[in-house]
């Protein structure tokens, strides 16, 4: 088995753009990304495309965990109409479940042979001994060896490290013995180590419905959204924000950093939004953990973004509801005796203001 000497661990400065969009079209919202942030440039010359999306266990895209099939079909249209023939798509489902049964559950065994894309289970591929921060690591060599990799995650929540996208989303790609190897180290630095090793070319995130709490979905969140970003830590640190966590909360990020995988620190300058959150349609009615999170606020046309927004922050707090809070485009005008979410909502007794807000400065106000 070869073994590659660890890359360098210097901390990468340079900003990424993070573009992000809003609809209820998975496919045309990647279509859309792709195009924005001209992704064909990041392929080199004759170089293979390997798609990484989530497949961690058998579900449908619906229940929060797994990534959209049309995330993966609009990639798949992309590339081929920029010439690119090498495209495949590359998972491996966590310990307990079987990868295959999982690619039939979420719909990519069709997506595959309607698009004549090769999928291969990854915990059946060739690994190769890579040197990292916390010593040699099992890598499956299709993810190694791509000209690009292209990390297809779901933002979602995660009982143990609190949320889980780009970087955990790499776990995909190391063997079973591997995975339970992170398990026993407990996850932080080897996550934060296997993000720096393989550092994925680009970051595109399935936002749509990703579940509030857990990786294998139940509680999903609606947020009609998308986001991209060539650095694939500034995506976890941007998504930390959206989820309402800060930093010290997914210390993995951070950490991945210090590594060399990318740069953990965004601004609002950095984002550029292809549309506006209101262009995505209302947010889909809630579960019973959102209902409970949600039993005194007063929505009236909430948009998917700002409600989610919402949502996350009551979460991510531990709070619920302790006060009235008003929401949505029906309130517009209004001043009634609450806390207000969003433009929409300034004429209440207090407001955190934006369109939508962050999940973040909806957390502080309530802390």
């Amino acid at each position: 088995m070869a073994t590659c000497a660890f890359r360098d661990t210097r901390p990468t400065t340079a900003r990424s753009t993070i573009w992000q969009v809003h609809g209820d079209d998975a496919r045309a919202m990647t279509l859309r990304l792709l195009e924005a942030c001209e992704a064909i440039r990041l392929v080199p010359p004759g170089g293979s495309v390997a798609l990484k999306p989530n497949l961690v266990l058998a579900d449908v895209a619906e229940h929060g965990a797994v990534t959209h099939p049309g995330v993966v079909s609009g990639c798949i249209e992309y590339f081929r109409a920029h010439d690119v023939r090498d495209i495949s798509v590359i998972e491996s489902s966590w310990i307990g479940d079987n990868t295959m049964r999982a690619l039939r559950r979420a719909g990519y065994e069709d997506l595959c042979r309607h698009h004549n894309v090769p999928f291969f289970d990854l915990k059946r591929d060739v690994t190769r001994s890579v040197g990292t921060a916390i010593g040699p690591m099992d890598i499956c060599e299709r993810a190694l060896d791509a000209g690009l990799l292209v990390d297809l995650p779901v933002l979602k929540g995660h009982c143990q490290t609190r949320m889980t996208c780009a970087l955990k989303n790499l776990k995909g790609c190391i063997p079973d013995s591997e995975k339970r190897r992170f398990h026993a180290l407990g996850l932080t630095k080897p996550i934060a180590a296997l993000g720096a090793a393989l550092k994925p070319g680009l970051v595109v995130v399935d936002s749509i419905c990703g579940d509030l709490c857990f990786e294998e979905g139940g509680t999903p969140v609606q947020t009609n959204m998308m986001f991209a970003c060539e650095d694939v830590v500034e995506a976890d640190a941007y998504g930390r924000s959206l989820m309402g966590l800060r930093v010290g909360d997914v210390p993995y990020i951070e950490l991945a950093e210090r590594y060399g995988a990318g740069r953990a620190r965004w601004c609002k300058k950095d984002v550029v939004r292809l549309n506006e959150a209101v262009d995505c349609g209302g947010y889909v009615g809630p579960g019973a953990t959102v209902a409970r999170l949600t039993r005194r606020v007063h929505e009236d046309r909430a948009c998917s973004a700002c409600y989610a927004a919402l949502v996350r922050a009551l979460y991510a707090t531990g709070r619920g509801t302790t006060q009235d809070i008003f929401i949505g485009q029906g309130w517009q005008g209004a001043s009634p005796d609450g806390l207000g979410i969003g433009r929409c909502c300034k004429g209440a007794s207090s407001c955190v203001p934006g369109c939508p807000p962050t999940a973040e400065a909806i957390a502080n106000v309530l802390e």
